[in-house]
């Protein structure tokens, strides 16, 4: 005889004992097999309104984890398993017995097969708040033994305890979430995405002066920008500076790769859905646009986005609202759009790949931001920024020099993955750091090289070690000698270098170059 009392109050303290739910139904099935002919305990959300049957955690005696299967059933199918409902609440007692899976219907038996459980005798048990089946815990029989009236009595008795485990796993799981999703809003602060002296972007007094003027001239207004430029050139560093600088800076600066979003999920991440508007959707979701409200989203790669996205996309530009997936009501945004690609978006609208109305909402005030080829002025405070960063990051004791030789090697690079490249480069160059000193020139590919001044200059012995401003000082003599001089034109120094010959002057001046 057994005492159910003890019963109950072991096994609810295995239940409600872990938070990981696949966990708890793995030790509760440990001791209950003691008194019932279990082996496999499943437990399953009813989702039928939403088109299927989701599990949510198997166990047996050795493993208990968490699922996310789910079974998408037809409307013929749903009613078949809304009569399962009705079955398992209305039966003789508060648990379900089926000695045959014969005796269940098509979807159940198709659910069995699904998780290669085909020939057991199933006991399950339904999980209800407010007359409302909101899951069933399932047992399976070992092979050859079957279920009596006793078994169904005692795990009768755990209907309140798997409630509360699976309320808190749902609520578990939420909070992860939640957490992922403020992780997404505020990764871009976390990456070494930009570094300011002050407000200051590297390179904005020198290769991107002109650059940083437009986005200071158009920071304190709410106009869309498009920026535009190679993969890799800090688009989304002039997008936060663009957002920093403006009246909503305390505001949420929103982040949407384009390309990243699978098509069947972008109106979802965009615009939100609302709970039961798809398989799967459990809980009303704020979208992308929702969540920027009064602050700035960007738009990143928008020459990703499938031309129906493209379509609702104009609407919330034109109209500044827009409506969760499932939902009616419309929702009011106020945003700022920052939107940026690397592809060429008047080819792709002659193409039929992007919408040329979509573009000139988009194109209100463009910005080119320029490769790093094209200001290579910039790159030794880069390459002091990126070495400061990344030997704090890998806790160096000290910060490793850079040997002359190899500065003129980078300047010399072609740099086709631009401002992301050199900082990989630069990590591993740390990594492969022996002797305090970094050396990039081996893994540097020049086939692609397509600069003016070849790697020459390297220190015969390899130890000739300069300031950064003695580098550039030394740079810019050499590109002068080759122009005579000459500053400005075609064949002058600051076109050879890739920047205006005013910022070129002013380099000349603060590094005292006669």
């Amino acid at each position: 005889m057994v005492d159910e009392k003890t019963f109950f109050h072991e096994a609810t303290i295995r239940i409600c004992g872990q938070l990981e739910i696949g966990q708890a139904m793995k030790d509760c099935l440990k001791y209950i097999q003691d008194y019932l002919p279990a082996e496999t305990m499943y437990c399953e959300l009813m989702e039928p309104e939403q088109g299927g049957m989701r599990f949510i955690a198997v166990a047996t005696a050795d493993e208990g984890r968490v699922m996310d299967l789910i079974l998408p059933i037809t409307e013929e199918e749903a009613l078949l398993m809304a009569d399962l409902k009705e079955k398992i609440l209305s039966g003789s007692g508060p648990a379900y017995i089926i000695q045959n899976i014969e005796d269940l219907d098509l979807v159940s038996q198709r659910l069995l097969r699904l998780v290669k459980e085909p020939e057991k005798a199933v006991l399950a048990i339904p999980l209800a708040l407010n007359e409302q089946t909101v899951g069933v815990i399932t047992l399976l029989a070992k092979l050859g033994e079957r279920f009596d009236e006793a078994h169904a009595q005692l795990l009768s008795l755990l209907t309140e305890p798997f409630l509360v485990t699976l309320s808190n796993a749902m609520k578990h799981q939420e909070v992860i979430k939640l957490r992922d999703r403020l992780a997404d809003d505020n990764r871009f602060l976390h990456r070494e995405l930009y570094r300011m002296t002050g407000d200051k972007i590297i390179g904005s007094d020198f290769g991107l002066k002109e650059t940083m003027e437009l986005v200071d001239r158009v920071a304190q207004t709410n106009s869309p920008v498009l920026l535009l430029g190679e993969t890799g050139v800090g688009k989304e560093v002039i997008a936060y500076n663009l957002h920093y600088q403006s009246e909503r800076h305390e505001k949420p600066f929103i982040t949407v790769n384009c390309g990243a979003i699978p098509e069947n999920l972008i109106d979802s991440e965009l615009f939100g859905h609302e709970k039961g508007a798809f398989t799967g959707a459990l809980k009303q979701k704020s979208g992308r646009f929702e969540r920027a409200h009064n602050g700035t989203i960007f738009l990143d790669e928008i020459g990703e986005l499938p031309l129906n996205a493209q379509v609702r996309l104009l609407r919330v530009i034109q109209e500044k609202k827009i409506e969760r997936v499932g939902g009616t009501d419309t929702i009011s945004v106020n945003i700022r759009i920052i939107a940026a690609t690397h592809r060429n978006l008047e080819e792709m609208i002659e193409q039929g790949l992007f919408r040329e109305d979509l573009w000139f909402r988009l194109n209100v005030f463009p910005i080119t931001i320029p490769p790093l080829r094209e200001r290579t002025v910039d790159i030794p405070a880069l390459v002091q920024h990126f070495t400061e960063q990344k030997s704090k990051e890998m806790k160096l004791r000290d910060i490793p020099s850079i040997d002359d030789g190899e500065m003129h090697s980078l300047i010399a690079y072609d740099w086709p993955g631009n401002v992301r490249e050199l900082g990989n480069l630069i990590e591993r160059a740390l990594i492969l750091s022996k002797d305090g000193i970094l050396r990039f020139t081996p893994f540097l590919n020049f086939q692609n090289k397509n600069s003016v001044v070849p790697n020459t200059d390297r220190a015969k012995d390899g130890t000739d070690i300069q300031t950064l401003d003695q580098v550039n000082i030394a740079y810019i003599k050499r590109i002068l000698d080759k122009t005579n001089g000459k500053i400005h034109g075609p064949d002058g120094a600051a076109n050879l270098l890739g920047i205006n010959g005013n910022t070129l002057r002013a380099r000349i001046k603060k590094l005292g170059i006669s």
